[in-house]
């Protein structure tokens, strides 16, 4: 499937913590997640933009990098083209989970939470 070469995650060191962008098409906010340690368990808060759908995603990403990297990250995406097909929101997800995976393996982290 060709396209989709706009996508792009961008990363700022807040601290300890992390902020990951992710954007294509149309860049804008559509959803936040943020997934933190609390007692050993992650747990992850979500702000979703009315008519927005990113929240589908952003909970799972933001709870996978900060299990992976052991540390608080927030997940921001907005993404938008025109008339997709369910196979072209299937290959932009799919493009989207491995650029998380390219992320945490250049980023792993040995401490804890």
């Amino acid at each position: 499937m060709n396209g989709f070469t706009d996508i792009k995650l961008k990363e700022l060191q807040v601290g300890r913590d992390l902020l990951l962008v992710i954007t294509g098409g149309a860049a804008h906010i559509g959803a936040a997640s943020t997934a933190y340690n609390v007692n050993g368990a992650i747990e992850v808060q979500t702000s979703a933009v009315p008519g927005h759908k990113e929240h589908t995603l952003t909970e799972g990403l933001a709870r996978r990098a900060a299990e992976e990297l052991r540390r608080t990250v927030t997940v921001v995406m907005g993404i938008h083209y025109d008339h997709l097909s369910k196979e072209e929101i299937l290959f932009i997800s799919q493009q989207i989970d491995k650029l998380l995976e390219q992320y945490i393996a250049a980023n792993r982290m040995g401490d804890a939470l």
